[in-house]
């Protein structure tokens, strides 16, 4: 969880208030074995004893899908202000949600302006988000906070975080994580109809996944593992050594919930790059989970004589055997011995495992270039439907 000075402490009260701010924050590590996803109605800050602080300054140079001057065409608007991270999972599992509410009720007045707030030195690269906004296929205008000065304005904690203000600029809704896409819609809907009462709208959209239904029952997942030392845990006894390329030896055995490296591996604050030659280097880690994600830059300084990124395989194993078709992510692949592998072509968030069901598995990558350089594990949970 990034922690930033708090600038609006209105903000932080409402947020303390906000009961649905847990489910889907990154790097939230709870004890418990299942949650429930909450079904109560949305909650109207309207209604609250708090004096409601009004759309902070958005202004910048840099923008996607519009200009600086759209700041100055926001009165009279609904306006939901969304802060996401390209690398992040829990915010690429909301884009679905995003984007549609934007085809829906653009039209009725409603703006949703994309804040990225970069939490890797290279999510601060103006050509790596503009690939990733096309990639995701978004239209509504996106901002770069690179320097954090609206995620500070906002008192911001959480990626994905959802500001919700209506015509007069009041918030009105805040929602922390995934999960309560219908309470967003409704309030969405709620806020038009103060534009114009005689607005037709659609109804709410269908949850698109188990995990987003009412009332679904979810398994707790091994918690996001960063890599490098500023906030990583690394399971092997040589520990980390600053700035430095460290020799790792084998484990007897791997611990729960930790990562493993074996070989050389330069430690760095952020990430952890494979140092070594050939293919004995290692990064391996006991999860649990229904679905495992990697975030990964191409180190390029580390290609000698190199003036372009090449792409380069990392050989992907499940319990030390490749990965079944059944449990392909979207980015595995097998060469023609069968092995299976992600191909390495941009620095971002690449799918591991989809594993059918949910469970613990020993999850072992094994580079071929040492421009690997790796940041985070993320998982992904898997949920029971509630009876009706």
């Amino acid at each position: 969880m990034k922690l930033r000075l708090f600038l609006l402490l209105p903000i932080l009260l409402i947020a303390a208030l906000n009961t649905g701010c847990s489910r889907g924050v990154r790097n939230v590590n709870e004890a418990a074995k299942t949650y429930q996803n909450a079904q109560e109605k949305p909650v109207d800050l309207k209604s609250r004893d708090v004096k409601m602080p009004p759309l902070p300054d958005l202004n910048s140079k840099y923008w996607f899908n519009a200009s600086p001057s759209i700041v100055e065409h926001l009165k009279g608007k609904v306006v939901l202000i969304d802060f996401w991270d390209y690398t992040c999972v829990n915010c690429i599992r909301t884009l679905p949600y995003i984007k549609e509410w934007y085809k829906r009720y653009e039209k009725d007045g409603l703006v949703i302006i994309g804040v990225h707030a970069p939490e890797f030195e290279f999510a601060k690269k103006r050509e790596n988000v503009a690939n990733a906004i096309e990639k995701f296929g978004l239209k509504y205008p996106i901002v770069m906070d690179n320097d954090f000065r609206i995620w500070d304005m906002f008192g911001n904690q959480y990626w994905p975080a959802k500001y919700l203000f209506d015509k007069n600029g009041i918030l009105r809704y805040i929602h922390f994580g995934e999960g309560e896409y219908g309470n967003s819609e409704e309030m969405i809907q709620k806020l038009l109809k103060e534009i114009n009462p005689n607005v037709k709208l659609p109804p709410l959209m269908e949850p698109i996944r188990a995990t987003d239904m009412p009332g679904a029952v979810c398994y707790r997942t091994t918690p996001e593992t960063y890599l490098g030392y500023d906030r990583g845990v690394i399971g092997n006894k040589e520990g980390y050594v600053h700035d430095q390329v460290v020799s790792y030896s084998q484990p007897a055995s791997f611990d729960r919930d930790k990562f493993y490296l074996v070989g050389k591996w330069e430690i760095r604050p952020q990430y952890v790059r494979y140092a070594g030659e050939g293919s004995d280097g290692v990064l391996a880690i006991d999860y649990i989970a229904a679905e495992a994600s990697l975030v990964v830059r191409p180190d390029l300084r580390a290609a000698s004589g190199q003036k372009e990124h090449q792409p380069f395989k990392v050989y992907v194993y499940q319990d030390g055997k490749p990965v079944p078709k059944e449990d392909w992510s979207s980015d595995i692949r097998a060469d023609s011995n069968g092995n299976t592998f992600i191909s390495v072509d941009e620095p971002r968030m690449y799918y591991l495992i989809k594993n059918k069901e949910y469970g613990r598995h020993l999850l072992t990558l094994k580079p071929t270039s040492d421009e690997f350089a790796a940041y985070a594990f993320t998982f992904v949970t898997a949920c029971e439907t509630a009876p009706k």
